[in-house]
């Protein structure tokens, strides 16, 4: 009897997640390279110094319960050019996985492009699936070139990468 009521509260707790979502702050700095740590380290991401989180504080969004200073989630939406940006940093604490925060982080970071005047976004990622259910489409990297010509060419990675890039055209722009 209890299975109605576990499934209704995780169904509100994945709707409360948009009111959770916030500009990260200075202080939040550290809590947001920790939360990225694991991932990279596990060579899921690539990992991100203290200095560029804070170099690009403004691109990071976090997402944290109310009345909570736990950030259990993270992304960046990174300006790439005139018409393109990037999701970047999408990381959520494992403990909270499959609760609907990653796609929340990514549909707010869809809805801070579009009222940047953004027409497009992309990711490189591991998990194209992920992104392909929100609505993106496989592309290949160098149809990218400002992200190749800038950010990929200085990766340790380089040219051996094994992301895959998706893209999301933005509607009505």
């Amino acid at each position: 009897m209890t299975t109605p009521k576990n499934k209704r509260s995780k169904r509100l707790s994945r709707t409360s997640w948009n009111r959770c979502v916030r500009k990260a702050r200075i202080d939040e700095a550290v809590k947001i390279q920790k939360l990225i740590e694991p991932f990279a380290r596990e060579g899921e991401m690539l990992p991100r110094s203290l200095g560029e989180i804070y170099e690009h504080l403004r691109d990071y969004m976090v997402l944290s319960p109310s009345r909570s200073r736990e950030i259990i989630g993270t992304c960046a939406l990174h300006i790439a050019w005139s018409d393109l940006a990037e999701i970047r940093s999408l990381a959520v604490r494992r403990e909270h996985a499959r609760q609907g925060i990653g796609t929340t982080l990514v549909q707010a970071a869809i809805r801070e492009a579009r009222l940047l005047g953004c027409r497009r976004i992309f990711s490189l990622t591991f998990k194209p699936d992920f992104f392909v259910r929100l609505g993106f489409s496989p592309i290949e990297k160098n149809d990218l070139p400002q992200k190749v010509w800038t950010d990929c060419i200085r990766c340790p990675h380089f040219p051996d990468c094994h992301e895959e890039a998706v893209v999301f055209d933005i509607p009505g722009k």
